[in-house]
Parts: structure tokens; sequence; C-alpha cells
């Protein structure tokens, strides 16, 4: 089937990520304001757009993950959506190829803003795909919670000690925040576990590995140090400097050479961009497209990328490109939309430039680090920031009402620890949950 434009000019958005997200309700602001008779298409595999840094706080059974989905029919009610998977794009001839449940639909465009983000990145490691799991998805969070979950009831009424410490061991690879975040929240929803079961809680392992000497060095040595302490005062082993050789189902061996029982693992170790970002034949650095300071691919004016699928210059450190994160992927989402724009005769071009407003990263119960505008904060008051900075970053308000009450019903109430069986391995692989090919 084609779908071949037949009126007003037409700008195709793949991606419903931040950057994607942000461009289409933006651009749709500024071309409405202008009454520009275009249509705004976005293409993406889902009817949500998700608040990816809540979704440890899924994993770790802290927020339903119903409310870090954002409906994109009611946030972007100007927009078009065509929900599938773009499978090719025709540069030259201004296509794109759609597969969804139906027939593939090839989706002409004027412009095109190529904003697929990004996918788990792996390595050369045997058993990685089979028996691991990343946290990029809706899918692999909720998979990750009630598995480690399932192993712990397992573990009760295991009779052979080394299994039972196998199920109630859990190891993550990558000390970056969304790691460190992930191991906390597996950490208090396994405390919350071992309370109500009636035994120690420092039965339950947890391992957390990364090949860098420091853990979260986006945040600088001394906030870095201070999370270091705390997650090794709850009883995490880190283990710096050190990784995966290889894994099975029931135990993982480090680069050291030391073989740990194990049956949950999470591999969350960086991004790489989106498979479909290798088939289009574009100049890419580190597995990101290449484009210029106003996000446009060299050599397609009409074709523009950002977010973790652009290698986009960062023009306040030359020579660098901007990091993959969600602050940024927001931002250049909104370049995105004014620089289309104005390629469409509406409003000027401008160059991208990022100003760093710093991180914050919840490290579970009672504790966070931040470093907002640079100043370094800990404890209870990087907890406070934190839990307000995600709760108002979230782009709809009955979301941000939701999460508001499950962060305050947990204050006063346990974590639940039911499993429901939603999600099973193969959709929470990375092949079924990111669609990353299976041959990586």
């Amino acid at each position: 089937m084609v779908d071949k434009i037949a009126g007003p000019r037409r700008v195709v958005i793949v991606g419903s990520g931040f950057a994607g997200f942000t461009c289409a309700r933006r651009l749709c602001r500024i071309l409405g304001r202008a009454n520009e008779d275009t249509e705004v298409v976005l293409v993406t595999p889902t009817d949500y757009h998700l608040y990816t840094p809540l979704l440890p706080d899924v994993a770790g059974g802290l927020i339903d993950p119903r409310f870090v989905a954002i409906s994109l029919t009611d946030t972007l009610p100007r927009v078009k959506l065509v929900i599938g998977k773009v499978e090719a794009v025709d540069l030259p001839g201004k296509t794109l190829t759609v597969v969804g449940d139906g027939q593939p639909t090839e989706l002409s465009w004027d412009r095109l803003v190529l904003t697929p983000g990004s996918v788990t990145r792996l390595f050369d490691v045997p058993g990685l795909t089979e028996h691991a799991r990343g946290l990029k998805t809706i899918a692999e969070a909720v998979y990750l919670r009630e598995h480690f979950l399932r192993q712990l009831e397992l573990a009760d009424y295991e009779t052979d000690p080394a299994i039972r410490q196998a199920r109630r061991t859990a190891v993550v690879v990558g000390a970056s925040y969304a790691g460190t975040e992930l191991i906390a929240q597996l950490r208090a929803l396994g405390d919350a576990y071992a309370e109500r079961r009636g035994y120690d809680p420092s039965e339950i392992r947890f391992l957390l590995l990364d090949t860098a000497d420091r853990v979260m060095p986006e945040v600088g040595d001394r906030l870095g140090d201070k999370a270091l302490s705390v997650l090794r005062d709850r009883g995490i082993d880190i283990r710096l400097q050190t990784s995966l050789k290889e894994l099975n189902d029931h135990e993982v061996v480090l680069t050291d050479g030391t073989v740990v029982p194990a049956h949950t693992v999470a591999w969350v170790t960086g991004v790489t961009g989106a498979p479909l970002l290798a088939g289009l034949d574009l100049p890419m650095e580190r597995g990101r497209l290449v484009v210029d300071t106003s996000l446009r691919v060299p050599a397609h004016p009409d074709v523009f990328a950002g977010g973790d699928a652009a290698a986009v210059p960062d023009i306040t450190n030359p020579g660098k490109i901007t990091p993959p994160t969600a602050q940024h992927a927001i931002r250049q989402g909104k370049a995105l939309a004014r620089n289309v724009a104005a390629s469409l005769g509406v409003g000027v071009a401008k160059p991208y430039r990022h100003r760093d407003m710093g991180l914050v990263v919840d490290l579970g119960p009672r504790f966070a680090v931040a470093n907002p505008l640079g100043l370094h904060l800990s404890g209870f008051p990087a907890k406070a920031i934190t839990r307000a900075y995600h709760t108002f970053a979230v782009s709809r308000g009955v979301n941000r009402w939701a999460i508001t009450l499950s962060y305050l019903t947990n204050v006063v109430t346990p974590r639940p620890l039911s499993t429901l069986g939603l999600v099973d391995s193969g959709e929470a692989s990375f092949s079924g949950s990111e669609g990353i090919p299976e041959h990586h």
C-alpha cells in the first residue's frame, strides 16, 4: 500500500522517544501559531512515549509501568500516528516503508526527522543475549522485577543451599546512573521480600560490575564516592574494572575468573544507535548519525536527526558530541522543531547549544545524589530534588499525579510483591523488546 502526499506538506518523525516526542509536540505548536498547513506524522512501534528514567522504579516495584507510559493520542492530538516499525528509508525517493500488523505501507515525506533512539550496547559475551536482560523498555523492567521475585519465591523452598543462594543473587553489569539506580531498587525490593518472609535481607546477594574505575563518573568524584559508600553500606558487592566473561542460566563468570552462581542478570552498560540507522548508508560516528550543529544530515537538507540516534556536535566542547541522555534529547527535540519549521519557511534556524543542568540519581530508600547547576547534593535534599525533577519532567498531568501518589503510598505501605506473569522471557529479550537483531 502506498500513502503518497495529496495536499499539504508532510513532516515525518521516526520514533517517539524524548527527541521525537518533543519535536512533534513543539512543531505542531509552531506551525499552528503560523497557520501553516503542514501534516505532522509520527511513526512509532508503540502508542506511548516512555519516560525511561523511571524504569528502575518500575523494576523495583515502586511505580506501576502504566504510569511511565505517556499516551500519544492524548498528548499529541494534532499529530497523525502511524503505529509500526520503519523497515527501510528511500532518501532519494523521499519515502519510507512502515511495517505494522497489516501490509507494509510506503509513506512519503517533505521533511524527515530521524529520532529512532537507541538500544542496549551488546558485546560478544557468550550467553549474554540468552540469559541477561536490559533496561530500555517496559517489557524488560517488568520482566526483571517478576523474574527476580520469582527466584526469591523458589529459593524459599529450595533444599540445596547452593541453588538457594544462586536464586537469591542478582548481578547488574554497568555502574553508570541507570545501573546503580536499578541495583538500588532491586536491593530495596529484595529487602522488602526478606523482611516479610522473616529472614535476614543480607541473605540476598547483589553484585554490581563495571569496567570503569569509578561508580557513576557522570556525577563527579565527590558524589560518585558518596554513592559507592552508600551502596556498599547496603550490602551491595561492587566490583570495578570487572565485567562478565560468560554466563549461563545459573551462574556468571567474571573477567577476573571468579564464578558467581546467579539466576538474575541485568546488562545496563550503555547504548548505541537503533538498528534502523545501519541500513541508511549515511555517515556514522560511534553508532550514531552524523549531523551538523543545526541537526541536519549532511548532503540531505530535508533530513534531520537528533537524540540518541544522532552524533550531535557539542559546540560548548569543540570536538565532542553530546552524550545520549534524556536531557539532551528533550532539548534537541525543541531545536529540531524550530529548525524543521524554519526549513518550511516558519521562523529562523539556530544551532543546537546545550547547557548542562546536572544529573539526578535516585539510589533507593531515603538517598539520592544530584548536582543541579553544579551544586553537589546527597541524602534527603537530593532525594527531594530527584523525585520532584522526574515527576515534573513527565509530560502528562495524570501520569504525574499517579507517580506522586505512588511515592506517597510507598512512604506508609510496603512495596507490592505479587507476580502477574505479564511478560515472558522472549518478550523481554534484547531482540523481542528492543529489536536488536539476533546475530548481535
